[in-house]
């Protein structure tokens, strides 16, 4: 009988644990599948919303799913939810849209989705991240292929849904001079961009600051020209 290699009195090498006493492989595989349940909840929500035919969610699936969170449509909240999703068509969310944006947000049923709006509103409007928001509005609003600007009236809408909390007076202002002006029938990503600058940077309404030979869009020295002469 051959002699055994571990020594008499000698203990066998305990099992690898970490400091804690808990098994890193199970914790890891635990939660591997906690993260494949999320994921799978989140695709099951998304498939209660798509149509069947395209794979996608489309405008009445968005419907439903604004009758779901108890928000309207035309809710700023639900642009807000198509940029943590980065969706690249209006009113059409993909899988992998849909993926991204409730897996950042931690969300996979419909109540935890509702519950996580208060803080996306709120993700949304911090600095950092508006500016770009309020880009991404333009884009989003985009709807035809190689299209580069938006109508004013849907410029009005969009301005007033996206910085009218921000900025009342600016846009109430700028808006009235739009609807009334003859010289733009539409309205590009530079002027878009422009009066979000103007905004943060311009005093108003006296515009004391404001120097029409710097590098401003032409409708904006318009509409300050506008608003001094209505001043008078």
């Amino acid at each position: 009988m051959g002699r055994s290699s571990t020594r008499k009195g000698q203990a066998n090498p305990p099992e690898s644990t970490n400091s804690s006493g808990m098994d890193p492989f199970r914790y890891s595989s635990a939660s591997g599948i906690a993260a494949t349940k999320e994921s799978e909840r989140i695709d099951s929500l998304f498939y209660s919303y798509a149509n069947k035919l395209s794979g996608m969610i489309e405008p009445e699936g968005i419907e439903s799913l604004c009758s779901d969170l108890e928000v309207d449509h035309t809710d700023i909240r639900i642009l807000m939810l198509a940029w943590k999703m980065r969706a690249e068509k209006q009113a059409y969310f993909t899988w992998e849209e849909w993926r991204r944006g409730l897996k950042a947000l931690r969300a996979d049923t419909i109540t935890k989705l509702k519950k996580a709006l208060p803080g996306l509103e709120k993700e949304v409007k911090s600095p950092p991240n508006f500016a770009d928001f309020y880009s991404y509005a333009f884009r989003y609003c985009l709807t035809e292929e190689k299209q580069k600007t938006i109508d004013i009236e849907s410029i009005c809408q969009l301005l007033d849904l996206v910085l009218g909390s921000q900025f009342r007076a600016q846009v109430d202002y700028f808006i009235e001079y739009l609807r009334i002006q003859n010289d733009y029938k539409v309205i590009n990503m530079d002027q878009w961009m422009g009066f979000y600058r103007f905004c943060n940077e311009i005093s108003f309404p006296d515009f004391s600051n404001y120097d029409d030979e710097l590098a401003w869009p032409l409708i904006l020295d318009n509409f300050v020209e506008w608003m001094r002469a209505k001043q008078k």
